[in-house]
């Protein structure tokens, strides 16, 4: 006969390559991200599975459906040009994707929350270490502020920091193929140098587009990855030192 486990709900899972934890978060920050890159929001609520997916179709049909450039031409006015570079078979099948993804990661924030609240009122058991012959993952204390300094220079660095060894390594070869395919260390070069106009010239815009909403997401991320993993850290020794050394007979206050 199998036993009910003392706790449904788990506020952290530790592996060799990852943390994923349950907290509090925004729903309207996920849904913000999930509408600025489709996946992103999915991302910051530890879906890894979902957010690569989106990912990568969110660069193929944006390829094809020439999403960026119409975008481009009609910040900048250009109404006739904007239609005429949109490719309507493929933008047709964009739309559907892009306005699932806010909406799924706006009810799955809502629902994860609900679980955290749960979980945290059972005072759910927290792993604090998993080795492996890969790898060694355990909870330790560290600095917001060196995850957004790493992330700013190069994005993925920061969660390579924070141990998120898959999801860094994803963004990080992610970043450099946009970068690559944009142009924009060509750019960078020839805009140190004053040649503004061969910058402007060699700037790939369907690609460099990409660029900012992975770099903004990315440093925010793992800036706020930071923090709630200190939270998770406190919330482990809180639990084993009153497991350990709190009398029993301790009244707790309301």
């Amino acid at each position: 006969m199998n036993q009910i486990p003392p706790f449904r709900r788990q506020r952290s899972y530790l592996s060799q390559f990852t943390t994923g934890q349950l907290h509090l978060k925004n729903p309207w920050i996920a849904a913000f991200f999930s509408f600025s890159y489709p996946g992103f929001g999915h991302i910051m609520l530890h879906r890894y599975m979902a957010g690569y997916i989106l990912i990568l179709w969110e660069t193929f049909i944006n390829e094809k459906a020439k999403v960026n450039l119409g975008i481009l031409y009609t910040l900048i006015g250009e109404f006739e040009k904007a239609k005429d570079v949109l490719d309507n078979r493929w933008l047709i099948l964009y739309l559907a994707i892009y306005m699932f993804g806010i909406w799924d990661s706006y009810r799955t924030t809502i629902d994860l929350n609900k679980q955290y609240v749960l979980a945290d009122r059972e005072d759910a058991p927290i792993l604090n270490i998993k080795m492996g012959t890969w790898d060694t993952n355990f909870l330790d204390k560290r600095k917001p502020i060196n995850a957004l300094i790493w992330s700013t220079l190069f994005p993925g660095l920061g969660h390579l920091y924070l141990h998120h060894v898959i999801t860094g390594f994803f963004i990080f070869v992610y970043a450099v193929a946009i970068t690559y395919l944009g142009h924009i260390p060509h750019a960078i070069h020839a805009s140190m140098t004053g040649n503004f106009a061969h910058a402007k010239e060699i700037l790939d815009m369907q690609w460099a587009l990409y660029f900012p909403s992975i770099y903004f997401f990315i440093i925010y991320d793992s800036y706020a990855s930071a923090i709630e993993h200190n939270k998770l850290c406190e919330k482990e020794m809180s639990k084993f030192l009153r497991q350990r050394y709190q009398s029993k007979d301790f009244i707790f206050p309301l």
